[in-house]
C-alpha cells in the first residue's frame, strides 16, 4: 500500500515593499556657471534681478585649479553622480543645466526653474577660488535675512544638513568663510530669489593644492556626490 502524497506548496504571500519616503520628491540640482560662459561675456555680463532690489551679472565664468581644471566642469560632474544616487530612490530630479557646453542660465533664471518645480530642495553646487593663504574646506550658503517663508527655517535645515554631511563624509569646513562650515548671504540672486528651500555649497578651495587634488579627482568628485545626495536624502526624510 502506497502512501498518500500531500502536495506542497512552493507558492508564498508576498508583502507589497512600501516605496522608500523619498520617492516622487522633487529636487532642483543647480550645476554652477558652464562651459561656454567664458566664450559670450555679453550674454553672462548682462545685468539681472537679484533679489533685495540689487541687480547683478547673469552668470560668471567660475575659477579653476591653478593647473587648469574649471570650476564648471567639476560642479557639472558632480552635479550628474548627485542626480544618479537621487535618481536611484525614486526623487525626481530637475538640473538648472542640460550639459557643460552651453551659455548661463542667468542667476534669475536658476532660481525661476526651482519655484517652477515646486521643488523640496534646491541644492546649487559650486567650488571656490581663493588666494588667501591656507584656505581650504567647504561652507554652505543660505539666504539671510529670509524674504520669505521657505528662506527660513526650511533652508537653514538644509544648509545644516549638508553641512553636517559633508563633515561626516570627512570633509572639513572652511577656514576663511563663515562659521563652522555655515555662511549666511544676502548677495547671492539664486538664493534670494528662491520661494523653494535652497541652499548653495562650495565644495572646496581650487586654488587650494591639496583640496584641487581631490576636487580634480573621480574618486574625489564621487566623495562629494555621496555625501552631498547623502544629505539631501537625510533632509527630504
Amino acid at each position: 500500500m502506497s502512501a498518500t502524497r500531500v502536495p506542497t506548496s512552493t507558492s508564498s504571500t508576498s508583502v507589497p515593499v512600501p516605496p522608500p519616503p523619498v520617492a516622487g520628491k522633487v529636487v532642483v540640482l543647480d550645476p554652477g556657471h558652464n562651459g561656454g560662459n567664458a566664450s559670450n561675456p555679453a550674454e553672462i555680463n548682462k545685468k539681472v534681478p537679484a533679489g533685495r532690489g540689487q541687480t547683478k551679472a547673469c552668470n560668471t565664468t567660475g575659477t579653476s585649479t591653478n593647473a587648469g581644471y574649471a570650476e564648471h566642469q567639476f560642479t557639472w560632474d558632480v552635479s550628474v553622480r548627485v542626480r544618479e544616487l537621487l535618481a536611484a530612490k525614486g526623487i525626481k530630479v530637475v538640473m538648472t543645466r542640460d550639459n557643460d557646453t552651453g551659455v548661463g542660465p542667468c542667476v534669475d533664471r536658476r532660481a525661476a526653474i526651482g519655484n517652477q518645480a515646486n521643488a523640496d530642495a534646491v541644492v546649487s553646487i559650486h567650488a571656490d577660488g581663493s588666494n588667501s593663504l591656507g584656505a581650504h574646506g567647504f561652507h554652505i550658503a543660505y539666504s539671510a535675512p529670509p524674504l520669505n517663508a521657505a528662506q527660513g527655517e526650511p533652508a537653514k535645515r538644509l544648509a545644516t544638513t549638508l553641512r553636517d554631511g559633508l563633515r561626516s563624509a570627512g570633509f572639513a569646513t572652511s577656514t576663511y568663510i563663515g562659521s563652522a562650515g555655515l555662511s549666511p548671504r544676502d548677495d547671492l540672486g539664486g538664493l534670494n530669489l528662491s520661494e523653494r528651500p535652497a541652499a548653495l555649497v562650495e565644495c572646496g578651495n581650487m586654488r587650494n593644492p591639496n583640496e584641487a587634488a581631490v576636487l580634480s579627482s573621480p574618486s574625489g568628485r564621487q566623495r562629494y556626490a555621496d555625501a552631498i545626495a547623502a544629505a539631501i536624502l537625510a533632509y527630504l526624510a
